[in-house]
């Protein structure tokens, strides 16, 4: 069975966006050290599932950066860009990008049909209500939860629809020189 992996970046009290979806509080000044343990992370999977708010913003940006040659960021736009995404709405019936459909189905059931395919793991990016979605129904396997150093004071949280305690073992804690600490779980 596939596992389900989110990678999310966070501030220091737990917020993964300001309180009108602001993302300035992201360090994205990575060291080379990060970027390395993301392309690992990266390479663990070939399906990639979002929110439709977030593949509004994402999968477009990562098709431009794909096509351009003057971006350094251009190999990663390509993957991103080519990886297959499943887009979670209830809004849109049909997508409208490249290499993404979209699914208003049931998320248990959508989530635990894609594990069990065959391939690598899944990658969960957001946003904010999408991801707390995944967490209230105890969907996701792994955790990689990139610690910002920055506290912002209300925003939105990802853990927020709990109704009860997930109880979650540490895999692994790695701080890196441009200030994120990337927190590795999953669930015990």
């Amino acid at each position: 069975m596939r596992k389900l992996k989110l990678q999310v970046q966070m501030t220091l009290d737990g917020y993964v966006a300001g309180p009108n979806g602001e993302m300035d509080m992201m360090e994205m000044n990575w060291d080379d050290q990060l970027k390395d343990y993301t392309q690992e992370l990266t390479n663990s999977f070939d399906t990639i599932v979002m929110g439709r708010n977030l593949a509004e913003g994402f999968i477009p940006y990562w098709e431009g950066v794909a096509k351009d040659d003057s971006n350094p960021e251009q190999a990663a736009g390509k993957v991103f860009a080519d990886t297959p995404k499943v887009v979670f709405s209830h809004t849109l019936d049909s997508s409208p990008w490249e290499n993404a459909v979209v699914t208003n189905g049931n998320i248990v059931e959508e989530i635990n049909q894609l594990k069990q395919q065959e391939g690598k793991g899944l990658i969960a990016y957001g946003g904010a209500t999408f991801v707390s979605s995944l967490i209230e129904n105890s969907l996701i396997d792994e955790y990689h939860i990139y610690l910002n150093p920055n506290a912002i004071g209300t925003g939105m949280p990802i853990f927020n629809k709990l109704n009860e305690k997930q109880q979650l073992k540490l895999k692994h804690a790695k701080p890196f020189d441009c200030g994120i600490t990337v927190l590795c779980y999953e669930p015990k």
